[in-house]
Parts: structure tokens; C-alpha cells; sequence
């Protein structure tokens, strides 16, 4: 059930209009006019997916159960591959489906991690006006003091949503915003509270340890928190967003994604490998730069924004 309710499938399709050129327009070039469908034609299908960012293994997953579906199907026109095709990529992405529990406690902890660049700031402003538009009492932490950068770009987020933001001086012990932020929502009875941490993976040892130590903070006060982890990943990148998830799942357990900059990218493919690969479900997908513009993701909307 969406929670949100901003979900805007004319977006996401203009959005995802140079992941569809990749993929779908490709593939339909490959079938046009065939009456029946060869290895051949199934092998190039099988070259664009593996250009498409969707990655090698995800590829061969998909291609086998092409064949298999196809040997039951008695009509293999282009038409018949294209929905099949098209069934297989939406397998792929909805076997961990994602899942609202803001509504199950409060305050709700919520930890964002990412590499600096990613959206990872933007994306905790637009996370905080989208509670807040649905009625929560939302506190963010800004728990990156190493960028004065992140924190002023924070701050403006915080004013744009109307939520109150727990800062500290640059260099700060991060850790001590995490307790005061966390420490407030639970004394004033906050609904929703979002941690920006630093995103720093050259150092994974630091990393670990400065994850491990705001884990640590937030458990002082509430035990079974963060409620979440979502790593921040930019859908630009492509396979650099599949090793970003390798890296972080390394240091932390990651209960959803959120990719951001699929607008106007070719790569959007990736998000086919990552949740394939690492069973993560995709939580939230970012396709502007508005503050609306952070959508709850849908396996079943994206695929079909992708095949238009």
C-alpha cells in the first residue's frame, strides 16, 4: 500500500526513457518481423541485457526461463518474447517486495548511508518533507559533521520540509548528534527520526566503526532500533552502484535501497542486478530533482514504465 501517495507513472516513464531506448526498443528492433523466434534472435536478446546493466548472471536467469516459457508457449512471435521478457524482469525485482512498518512504532529510526555524491543528503530532505506531508513529527540527525557542505545543505532541506534538525560542529563526534537527535524524539514524542552519516567508503575499517558506534548509541536508547538502513545508491553509476552495494553490505545490514538520478540515465538496468544479487528490496527511487520527486518503488510500475 502506498504511503506516500506522490507516485506519478507519466514521471517515471519520462524518466526512464533512455533505460527503455536500452533495453525494450532494442529488443523489439531485434523481434520486428520475425514470424518465429530463434536461438539466434534469443542470443541477442541475451547481448542487450548484458549491455543493459542488468548484469551477467541476472541475464542468464532471465534468458533460461525465456526458453523454458517459450518451449511451453505455442506462439513465439516478437510480441509473445517481448512479454515474456517483460514478466522475468518484474520476477526479478519482486521476490523481496518492499514493506511499510513506519505506521508499527514510533518514533521510527531510519539510518541513510551512501557515498558522498549519491543523493544520499537530498534524498534524507525529501524522505522528511514526505513524512511530513502525511502527517509524522519528523527530527533529522545530521550526523555527516565531516562535510560542512552536507550539513548547511541539510539545513535548507529541513526548512524546505518544516522539520526540526539536530547539527553540530564540523568534525564533530558524530555519534553525539545521533544521541541528542534520538534522545529528543523520544522525549518529544517524534514520530519519525532520519540519520544522515557520512559517506566515506576509502577507509571501510573507519566506516565499520563509526556505523557500528551511532548502531550502538541509538540501541542505548532504543534497543530495537534503526528501524531501517537504506543505502542511497545513484542509478547514473551502474556497475559502480552494484559495487557501492557490495562495499556497504559488507560494514552493515541493509534493509532497503533508495536509487536515486534514474531520470535521464541509460542504466536503470542496474536495479534489475542489485536486488537480484543482494535480495535487498528497493524502497524509494528518485526520478527529479524536486521535492516530490522521491517515489515509493513499485516492481510492477517500474517494468511497465519501462516498457511504456
Amino acid at each position: 500500500m502506498s504511503l506516500f501517495k506522490n507516485f506519478n507513472l507519466n514521471k517515471l516513464k519520462e524518466g526512464l526513457s533512455k533505460t527503455r531506448n536500452k533495453i525494450v526498443n532494442s529488443i523489439t528492433e531485434v523481434v520486428t518481423g520475425k514470424a518465429v523466434l530463434d536461438e539466434v534472435t534469443i542470443d541477442k536478446i541475451e547481448e542487450i541485457l548484458l549491455s543493459s546493466d542488468i548484469g551477467y548472471d541476472t541475464t542468464e536467469i532471465i534468458i533460461e526461463n525465456v526458453r523454458k516459457n517459450l518451449k511451453l508457449e505455442k506462439e513465439r512471435t516478437g510480441e509473445k518474447i517481448i512479454e515474456v521478457v517483460k514478466n522475468e524482469l518484474t520476477n526479478v525485482i519482486s521476490h523481496n517486495p518492499s514493506k511499510n512498518f513506519i505506521e508499527e512504532k514510533s518514533p521510527f529510526v531510519i539510518l541513510v548511508i551512501g557515498v558522498n555524491g549519491a543523493g544520499k543528503t537530498t534524498t534524507v530532505g525529501k524522505l522528511a518533507h514526505n513524512y511530513k506531508k502525511i502527517g509524522k513529527k519528523v527530527i533529522i540527525g545530521s550526523a555527516d559533521t565531516f562535510r560542512a557542505a552536507a550539513n548547511e545543505q541539510l539545513e535548507i532541506w529541513a526548512k524546505r520540509a518544516d522539520v526540526d534538525i539536530i547539527q553540530s560542529k564540523k568534525g564533530s563526534d558524530p555519534s553525539s548528534v545521533v544521541f541528542e537527535t534520538v534522545k529528543k524524539a523520544v522525549d518529544e514524542k517524534y514520530d519519525v527520526v532520519l540519520i544522515d552519516t557520512a559517506g566515506r567508503l576509502h577507509n571501510k575499517t573507519n566506516l565499520m566503526n563509526e556505523l557500528d558506534k551511532i548502531r550502538r548509541v541509538i540501541k542505548k536508547i532504543i534497543p530495537l532500533a534503526p528501524d531501517e538502513t537504506f543505502l542511497v545508491l545513484d542509478g547514473n553509476t551502474g556497475q559502480n552502484a552494484v559495487i557501492q552495494t557490495e562495499e556497504f553490505s559488507k560494514v552493515t545490514d541493509i534493509t532497503g535501497l533508495v536509487i536515486t538520478k534514474l531520470d535521464g540515465t541509460a542504466k536503470g538496468g542496474v536495479v534489475f542486478q542489485i536486488v537480484s544479487t543482494h535480495k535487498i528490496p528497493v524502497k524509494f527511487i528518485g526520478v527529479g530533482e524536486g521535492i516530490d520527486d522521491l517515489m515509493e518503488f513499485s516492481p510492477e510500475s517500474f517494468v511497465n514504465a519501462i516498457f511504456n
